[in-house]
């Protein structure tokens, strides 16, 4: 497989852009006209950058506004297009993208359009150039792949094919099975991009809302199928215009791109049953392992895990790491952080198979983590994603399990608790990237995306799971001029006033909700005056839908991070998302109480 991506889809100059690409390990780049025309080295000069930095230059895009014209304005076409294949030349660039009319003034006649692509091939070949004519989804005749590709025919010209591109066929609904239908050989470039499904006019949606492969709601390995179907050979190449990627470093966005395009031939390899994909098959996690959490002094979380009910299971025998659990639900507190401010750094998973998993994420382009193990201790292969969050991952059965590697705990019966979720937050400017590495590098579905209002913004939450259930991470997205939101550890039990009224014994002060919420509560689901009473003693929050029930609360935050139990009845699937403001508006309350109201909410 041939990658390649568009200049267009990171910020920076030109030759800025090509060192990110080459640095990503990209193949190869289309060359955007408009970022050439900023540069200020030449074309002679790119030429020789690229070659030294092992990419192809695939195309040269832009050219518009050429077919459907009178005759005047299409003399004048040529004189531009003339003047542009001389700059191809010096590039050292032999296809050129023409996009179809969109002008107002353009005719509706296909044998005037075949004519004058047929001329303007005719021009390029001259200079030993190429064309690929592309259907633009908000083309004023040409708006169709299908029609495109009749009009190419019809000018019949051996330079001229077809540029196929996923957002200007998937945004409008057109069908891709008719791509099977064209000569593979005239499919001369293909550009691969992903959006959210969006009601809004398609040259908006396009120009603001592309996403890379694996982020958005298209169907992105089905369309890649049936164009390789069709005897597609080139590059997969992404052309991405979003406003976010273009604000951001070009070598992390050219990295998170590469790694959509490795996800994306995956998933089509696989999908269709054509092999493992240059990343292997995706195996989601069996389980959520461990949980960590990192800081100088963790004196205040040893605390309250023990008010929750937590149990003490010892010291690592050869680091400064603690481990509690709650039944099955396990963290570990590392102190070998300098950053006093606890936070959430690693998550653990229990895989099939540890090896495979970590080597399949350093081919989606992760780093390694390479820690210090000694003898009798269990090597736990692992990644850092792209925030550097820890990720881990554990094959090992239980009976030689890491957790024999804590020393001094306290025995005991286990009690009933399971990590139900871990919700991690992102600034606006890494929230598209964590959602392509749980699709890609730990092989999770999306479930559903919600928009939560909060007292500095609306929070975009996006959860990802394991089909199953057994692994869900909401992922939130914090308002753009708000701090990083604070992750937290949610605990499922079997009866979580149990567990508050335990812990509230031992001292523990809970996240403070107003007395308003229970008087909404009342209205809102007609609870009997002893369920609502006590939920209010114990400042529980509840929710429910047809299938079941949801009664949780949520502890104080420390540092970077907070825990919630919850207690999930019948067949309750959801997260209390109608209590999520209700949560955000009492930590931002308790904030000001506290006098840190610049800190994360």
């Amino acid at each position: 497989m041939r990658t390649s991506i568009a200049t267009v889809c990171l910020s920076g100059g030109l030759t800025e852009k090509l060192h990110a690409c080459a640095a990503a390990g990209f193949d190869g780049v289309e060359i955007m006209d408009a970022d050439l025309v900023a540069a200020d080295e030449s074309p002679e000069e790119i030429r020789a950058l690229c070659a030294r930095l092992g990419l192809g230059i695939e195309m040269f895009q832009p050219f518009r506004d050429v077919e459907g014209v009178t005759d005047e304005v299409f003399a004048d076409t040529l004189r531009r297009a003339s003047a542009k294949f001389a700059t191809m030349a010096r590039l050292g660039a032999d296809l050129v993208l023409v996009c179809s009319n969109v002008a107002t003034a353009t005719i509706d006649d296909d044998e005037l359009a075949a004519r004058q692509l047929g001329a303007l091939a005719d021009l390029a070949a001259e200079k030993g150039i190429r064309i690929a004519y592309e259907a633009m989804a908000w083309g004023t005749y040409v708006n169709d792949y299908r029609h495109s590709w009749r009009i190419v025919e019809k000018a019949d010209r051996p330079n001229l094919g077809i540029c196929l591109d996923s957002f200007h066929i998937l945004s409008r609904g057109d069908d891709p099975t008719g791509i099977e239908q064209i000569d593979g050989d005239k499919i001369f470039f293909l550009q691969l991009a992903d959006a959210p499904v969006l009601d809004m006019d398609l040259l908006s949606w396009s120009r603001h809302h592309r996403l890379f492969p694996g982020e958005g709601g298209f169907d992105l390995p089905g369309f890649l199928a049936h164009v390789l179907a069709a005897g597609y050979g080139g590059p997969l190449s992404l052309e991405v215009f979003n406003d976010t990627f273009r604000q951001t470093d070009p070598v992390r966005t050219a990295e998170h791109a590469l790694r959509s395009l490795l996800w994306l031939a995956d998933r089509t390899a696989h999908a269709h049953g054509e092999g493992d994909g240059d990343a292997g098959v995706a195996r989601p996690p069996r389980a959520v392992d461990f949980v960590e959490i990192a800081g100088a002094d963790l004196a205040v979380a040893d605390e309250m895990l023990a008010q929750l009910g937590f149990r003490f299971r010892g010291r690592h025998r050869s680091k400064p790491v603690r481990l509690w659990s709650y039944g099955d639900a396990r963290i570990v507190l590392d102190e070998q952080a300098r950053d006093e401010r606890p936070a959430l750094t690693g998550i653990g998973f229990v895989v099939d198979d540890a090896d495979a998993a970590a080597t399949r994420a350093a081919r989606l382009g992760a780093r390694r983590i390479f820690r210090r193990t000694y003898a009798g201790e269990q090597d736990l292969p692992a990644v850092s994603a792209p925030d550097g969050t820890g990720v881990y991952w554990s094959a090992a059965p239980e009976d030689r399990s890491w957790v024999a590697e804590f020393e001094g705990g306290v025995g005991g019966e286990s009690t009933d608790g399971v990590i139900d979720h871990v919700n991690l937050g992102y600034h606006w400017s890494e929230f598209d990237e964590a959602v392509l590495f749980a699709a890609s590098a730990l092989a999770l579905t999306t479930e559903s995306s919600a928009e939560v209002p909060g007292p500095r913004g609306l929070v975009r939450s996006q959860v990802m799971r394991t089909r199953d259930g057994v692994v869900r991470i909401p992922i939130n997205l914090a308002p753009p001029t708000a701090p990083l939101p604070s992750r937290h550890i949610a605990i499922r039990c079997d009866d979580v006033s149990a567990v508050a009224r335990r812990a509230r014994a031992a001292g523990l002060e809970f996240l403070r909700i107003p007395a308003n919420y229970y008087d909404d509560l009342a209205a809102r689901f007609g609870l009997d005056d002893a369920a609502l009473d006590e939920l209010r003693n114990l400042g529980l929050l509840y929710d429910r839908d047809g299938s079941g029930e949801f009664v949780h609360f949520y502890t104080p935050t420390i540092g970077g991070v907070f825990l919630e139990f919850v207690e999930r009845r019948g067949g309750y699937e959801g997260y209390g998302a109608l209590n999520a403001p209700i949560r955000l508006a009492a930590q931002r309350n308790e904030e000001v109480r506290r006098g840190v109201a610049g800190s994360p909410a």
